[in-house]
């Protein structure tokens, strides 16, 4: 795991200690401050990146995930919900970086980099189900943002998922990225190269000249500064529908909160609906008279 370059803001660490991440999240310090979204981004903070968690390696196989400190996600839907960061998702029909329907009533937003073991495991165990269960059926949308926080190397891979989007094949690159020992081989610009090949890329040329172009390296510092902007410091984090999420935690967790913000955005559905029909049939009334 990289070593983490600074200390969090306003809270310097204790000389020879490292930070501390969670069983499920690879943790970079920052010195970067939130934005404001609103007063409740400090709570929203604190679960994201201020917390400290059990050390544990990423390649740990006796690491039991099941044990993370899940988000807590009770039978009332809105609860740990910050309506503020729900303005974070895009819902644009045109985002290369994203699967599922533009309108979709539950966006899940991940903050990764692809150096982060974590981030691997959730590429690997649970995003393809979420997608399977909820994107096909049209419940769920998944926006992808770079967050690369492990140096150059994560920057270079950062920039190359944006360059192969812009050839449609930005998730053949973020699962070959992903694929199993293959952060251990690094992201320097040859083996950048040998996955955007793999992913079926057809304009290497293209592709190896927009991965270092202003338009890659703005893409990706637009998602870092929004990262840091809610108080995100590890990998990966979430938001379902504004309910921030830490770590690669359990699918159950995910679905636990797709299904709330699903029956949350249901109500609201409904409520709209009704008070549309009430507010037609009192005009109607008026007309009649």
């Amino acid at each position: 795991m990289p070593t983490p370059k600074k200390p969090l803001p306003n809270k310097p660490l204790p000389k020879k200690t490292s930070p501390k991440k969670s069983p499920s999240g690879s943790t970079k310090s920052s010195s970067r401050k939130p934005l404001v979204y609103g007063a409740v981004i400090v709570a929203a903070a604190a679960l994201l990146g201020f917390a400290s968690y059990k050390a544990t390696s990423p390649g740990d196989s006796s690491a039991n995930t099941s044990t993370a400190p899940a988000a807590e996600v009770s039978a009332d839907p809105q609860a740990g919900v910050y309506p503020e960061l729900t303005k974070l998702a895009r819902r644009d029909a045109g985002d290369k970086l994203a699967v599922g329907r533009a309108d979709a009533p539950v966006v899940l937003i991940e903050y990764a980099d692809f150096k982060c073991g974590y981030c691997g495991k959730f590429a690997r165990d649970t995003e393809p189900e979420l997608i399977k269960e909820y994107v096909e059926d049209g419940t769920l949308r998944i926006e992808w943002r770079n967050f690369p926080i492990f140096g150059e190397e994560s920057e270079n891979a950062a920039r190359a998922s944006w360059a192969a989007g812009q050839q449609d094949r930005f998730w053949e690159f973020h699962a070959a990225a992903y694929a199993e020992g293959a952060k251990e081989k690094g992201f320097g610009k040859d083996r950048i190269k040998a996955l955007a090949q793999e992913a079926g890329v057809k304009d290497l040329a293209r592709f190896m000249k927009d991965l270092d172009g202003p338009d890659a390296r703005a893409a990706v510092a637009k998602d870092q500064e929004q990262g840091y902007g809610i108080g995100a410091t590890s990998t990966p984090s979430f938001l379902i529908n504004g309910r921030p999420i830490a770590g690669a935690q359990p699918k159950e967790t995910f679905t636990r909160a797709i299904e709330a913000a699903a029956e949350q955005a249901k109500a609201k559905t409904a409520g709209k609906a009704g008070s549309d029909a009430s507010e037609g049939a009192g005009n109607s009334g008026d007309s009649a008279k």
